[in-house]
């Protein structure tokens, strides 16, 4: 089945992937992330894209963001995207594509998934035995959101409102997000997550959904029956 096409609704939050061409390494090096830490900052600010979490894996990333305009995501990826081609290809000595394709996104009913979806991006290098806690990598949102660390790997990080209820002071609000990784995500919202990547539909209940195709005028979720089916595969 043909994804369908991307929508973005300014002021809503979206998740983001963008993988490897044949999910071949994109970093090699530290000063690889670096470089396109820089390039995302310098395009997310100059076009209008608040980034609330965000993990960068060896041959993919994720990020869950807000546009502010309807363009503001396809104009960040295109000039990052351009930069770190260019970058990576001199610095390594190759040609041609780097990119599998467009990114994809979806977006996202922020008061019922987004702290999951946050958790869920910031668990990857966990789940890909990386890491034994997400703590321990460096190239994620986790160090800001949980344990308060403001660098230059964090410190341009926009945080969401759904965040920001979690306390009522930065200590509280890391103190409870940090619980919230003591447990498991549930299943129902794991497959939401990853049926909503793999398919392109909004990630939310019905209802949000069928605001979502009232709004964008274009199909937002199957229109089967039944809950999303479990996939094996990861994102």
């Amino acid at each position: 089945m043909a994804r369908l096409s991307r929508y973005v609704i300014p002021g809503q939050p979206q998740h983001i992937i963008q993988r490897g061409n044949n999910r071949q390494l994109i970093f090699a090096a530290d000063a690889d992330y670096q470089f396109f830490r820089d390039a995302l900052i310098e395009a997310a600010h100059k076009y209008g894209l608040a980034i609330h979490a965000y993990v960068w894996m060896t041959n993919h990333i994720h990020l869950l963001a807000t546009p502010e305009k309807d363009d503001s995501i396809s104009k960040v990826f295109q000039s990052v995207g351009r930069r770190y081609v260019q970058y990576f290809n001199h610095t390594y000595r190759r040609s041609g594509t780097l990119w599998e394709g467009r990114y994809r996104a979806t977006v996202v009913d922020s008061e019922r998934y987004l702290l999951s979806l946050m958790r869920y991006i910031e668990m990857n290098p966990v789940r890909a035995r990386m890491v034994a806690q997400p703590g321990d990598y460096c190239w994620s949102s986790y160090a800001f959101n949980a344990l308060g660390q403001r660098d230059s790997n964090s410190n341009w990080l926009a945080a969401h409102s759904e965040y920001l209820r979690l306390g009522q002071s930065a200590d509280a609000r890391e103190a409870a997000y940090r619980a919230l990784f003591s447990a498991a995500i549930a299943g129902e919202d794991l497959a939401a997550i990853r049926e909503s990547v793999h398919k392109g539909w909004a990630l939310g209940d019905e209802r949000f959904q069928a605001q979502i195709e009232a709004l964008t005028l274009r199909r937002a979720a199957s229109k089967g029956v039944g809950r999303p089916r479990k996939q094996n595969n990861r994102v």
